[in-house]
């Protein structure tokens, strides 16, 4: 990932323009790291989006609350991966208790992308937090 999350929130204050800012959106999920073809698989796809939407994730030390985890991501829709780009931003490299303990739903609110995203895209970005969530659930136990 190219940008940390406090870059991404920068960013998104120097844009007044909702169109600047979805572009920006575009430029974030055109950065993300690769998702290898093989993990474009039916275990790694998130439930509850229009959009494809692929999160593989990875365990670094545990079992516990202190188990750290790295995603990678992936979507076929241009926005939608900027918003993948965004969760995991958010949330990799975090341990699971950061993840449990992260609302990634209030800093998608500061940004005002709740307020501009389809009822779809905003579902579809619940799915993907929700799908993160689990991931640090599995992983703390």
């Amino acid at each position: 990932m190219s940008a940390s999350l406090d870059e991404i929130i920068a960013n998104f204050e120097l844009l007044e323009e909702w169109d600047d800012r979805y572009r920006y959106l575009i430029e974030l999920g055109r950065s993300l790291a690769p998702l290898p073809e093989e993990a474009h698989n039916d275990d790694n796809k998130v439930r509850g989006c229009a959009s494809q939407v692929w999160l593989a994730a990875r365990r670094e030390g545990g079992p516990g609350a202190g188990t750290r985890l790295h995603f990678l991501g992936d979507s076929d829709a241009h926005i939608v991966r900027g918003l993948v780009a965004l969760a995991l931003a958010i949330y990799s490299g975090r341990t699971a208790q950061e993840i449990l303990a992260t609302d990634a739903f209030a800093i998608y609110q500061s940004l005002g992308l709740a307020a501009h995203l389809t009822p779809q895209r905003s579902n579809g970005v619940r799915a993907m937090i929700e799908r993160i969530k689990t991931d640090a659930h599995k992983a703390a136990a």
